[in-house]
């Protein structure tokens, strides 16, 4: 019992050093700490997001809810008005009882926007704070053009879209951006406490695209020295929009193969990076949708190939575990495949949960690959078909309170179903968690960024 305890507290040591290096690699996106508020407190001051306990991190998650609650409440006229609706103030919430009292923002509401120069009046109308002076050149801007126009004036505007072809649009200050960036690479790092030589990502070129999906993967530039983008196709509204709301001409085709050139191309290039660093010490991490690293699995076993990184590799997964249409890969089967193919172990393939509306990320632990919720800033909540919140080990729609979304009202019930724990059945972490699997609620559409980036790479884009 001593020796795993010894083994339990150098382990959190590691962990500890490692978080320290993150933070210190991201300095440029913390605030100066004489200027944060409760929210910033929440989020920047723990060194652990997960291992904060339970009292501290629910007075850190009242204060930095009712903080931005107010915040809202006081600078947002729609939010304001919505709030005056259902007769709540930030003076009704007192402790933590209270937080479910913030009213929830139905996700369709971002989807609510009109096209044209329109939009921008609808960004304005929705975003918290003030904003710079916007000017959209052309008669008849295109949906990028609208978003490029607030982009370019230093905000971060991204969008997602489900099998209506409607776009949700979040509307980010820099602040809120540069948060959840830090927020993802807080929760990435505390689960697997390395820093990897090369970085391989089959997610789009933030660089290209004004996709969440993307955009959100910016600051690996910033925390690795050697990064790729294996999709490096321009993706605009224009083409996912098509690819979302059209039929789909290749939907006839075997999930598990290859349906398009681009598909061809990321697999090739992915085969291509695996093989380069196979024979030397240096560590990599491979992060991606997982259907697209299944075809990548897929493709090595059809030629014989297996390499064995073990523990010097790491795998992340993102955006859902759609693999083509209504077909699920089970999370198991997946973790499996990938020690079989690629030699690296299961406990460093991790899959992380998170939705464009959000700015907090649940991120799986290597010990039971349990969807662990950052407590400290975010409240997740369950809630029946009534929309009333139901207790822990209940089946039921995932909302949030996010107090890090400071320029829109993070308060959303989105279309998703989950099960929270109040802790994890398997490792020593004190906080909720959900349980891996996460389902679309019946009659919602078609939504995920996996399955947003199938539809698109399905078709043959143009680098």
């Amino acid at each position: 019992m001593q020796l795993n305890n010894s083994r339990r507290d150098m382990s959190e040591t590691q962990d500890v050093r490692h978080q320290a290096k993150v933070s210190e690699l991201l300095a440029d996106y913390i605030p100066p700490q004489d200027t944060w508020n409760p929210a910033d407190e929440a989020l920047y001051q723990p060194a652990d997001p997960y291992r904060v306990s339970l009292e501290e991190a629910q007075d850190m998650q009242l204060k930095a809810i009712k903080f931005t609650f107010t915040r809202h409440y006081r600078n947002n006229d729609f939010y304001h008005r919505y709030c005056e609706m259902r007769d709540i103030t930030p003076d009704d919430i007192k402790t933590n009882n209270n937080l479910d009292k913030i009213p929830l923002i139905p996700d369709i509401v971002f989807k609510q926007h009109p096209s044209g120069k329109d939009l921008a009046y609808w960004i304005v109308g929705i975003f918290t704070g003030d904003l710079p002076k916007i000017v959209v050149e052309g008669a008849n801007p295109t949906f990028d053009d609208i978003v490029n126009a607030f982009n370019t004036k230093g905000l971060a505007v991204m969008y997602t879209s489900g099998t209506s072809g409607r776009f949700s649009v979040i509307p980010r200050d820099m602040k809120t951006f540069r948060a959840a960036e830090y927020a993802l690479a807080k929760s990435r790092a505390s689960m697997v406490a390395q820093t990897d030589d090369h970085v391989l990502l089959l997610f789009p070129n933030p660089a290209r695209t004004n996709l969440f999906i993307g955009r959100v993967s910016s600051l690996s530039y910033d925390l690795f020295g050697d990064v790729h983008y294996a999709v490096d196709s321009a993706i605009t509204a224009e083409v996912t929009q098509k690819a979302m709301s059209g039929n789909e001409r290749l939907s006839g085709r075997m999930p598990s193969s290859v349906q398009s050139e681009t598909q061809q191309k990321i697999v090739d290039k992915t085969v291509q990076w695996l093989e380069r660093y196979e024979k030397t010490e240096e560590s990599i991490r491979l992060g991606g949708p997982p259907f697209m690293l299944v075809l990548v699995m897929n493709a090595l076993q059809k030629d014989g190939k297996r390499f064995d990184f073990g523990e010097r590799g790491n795998v992340l997964t993102a955006g859902g575990w759609k693999i083509h249409e209504n077909a699920r890969f089970p999370h198991a089967d997946f973790r499996k495949q990938v020690q079989n193919v690629l030699g690296i172990p299961e406990a460093r393939c991790l899959d992380l949960y998170g939705l464009c509306e959000s700015n907090g990320f649940m991120m799986q632990c290597p010990e039971g690959h349990y969807l662990h919720a950052p407590y400290t800033y975010l409240k997740p909540l369950v809630l029946d078909d009534a929309l009333m919140p139901v207790g822990y080990g209940e089946w039921g729609h995932f909302a949030f309170l996010d107090a890090l979304a400071q320029s829109y009202p993070g308060f959303i019930i989105s279309g998703d179903l989950v099960r929270l724990l109040e802790r994890c059945p398997v490792c020593d972490r004190p906080g909720p968690v959900f349980e891996p699997e996460v389902h679309r609620a019946k009659g919602e559409e078609v939504r995920g960024c996996a399955e947003q980036l199938r539809r698109i790479l399905s078709q043959d884009l143009v680098e």
